[in-house]
């Protein structure tokens, strides 16, 4: 049997995250975030915060959120407040819509809201480091949903492997990222 939780009805959930033991929920626009138990999903405890949440991801002692903006915020896993923040910029533009995260190889991962785009991130500067492409990986059969957009990464660092998938997807992709072929 899955375990789960419900959320009241008067919430819209939105990112997750795994950090010792715990799990770390955003809500959309209510400005609260939940911390359950891993082993159980007992609610341990709320926490509040300004704006939207969108995505959440952990690496160690942080926490690294997404609001649609071009800022990514860092928190401290353990009191959940906020360390630090950084625009992520591609050369000089920044790019907003920053959505659901998750750490590669060092790296940040960002779906672009209402895109096929991954911006691979360096969690210390925000500079753009690259992008992932993934125009016509879902069939345009299963396009014609409004909201049927790319909006889920989920990275097995044991076996190396990267997932996707989107709102309305009808499945879960793994892809393998390849170097840009160099020009001739």
């Amino acid at each position: 049997m899955a375990q789960h939780v419900d959320l009241p009805g008067e919430y819209f959930g939105e990112g997750i995250a795994i950090v010792r033991n715990k799990v770390i929920q955003l809500t959309w626009q209510s400005h609260v975030g939940f911390v359950y138990g891993l082993s159980d999903f007992k609610l341990l405890r709320q926490f509040s915060y300004a704006g939207e949440g969108w995505g959440l991801t952990s690496r160690g002692s942080e926490l690294f959120m997404s609001d649609g903006t071009a800022d990514i915020r860092v928190l401290d896993a353990v009191t959940l407040k906020e360390k630090r923040r950084f625009t992520v910029r591609d050369g000089t533009a920044p790019i907003d819509q920053l959505n659901e995260l998750e750490f590669v190889e060092g790296e940040l991962f960002a779906n672009i809201w209402q895109t096929d785009r991954i911006a691979r991130i360096s969690p210390q500067s925000g500079k753009v480091a690259g992008w992932i492409d993934l125009t016509g990986l879902l069939s345009p059969v299963y396009r014609r949903q409004e909201g049927a957009v790319l909006n889920g990464i989920a990275y097995d660092s044991l076996h190396k492997r990267l997932f996707v998938t989107g709102k309305l997807w009808p499945n879960i992709f793994e892809i393998q990222v390849l170097p840009k072929a160099s020009a001739k």
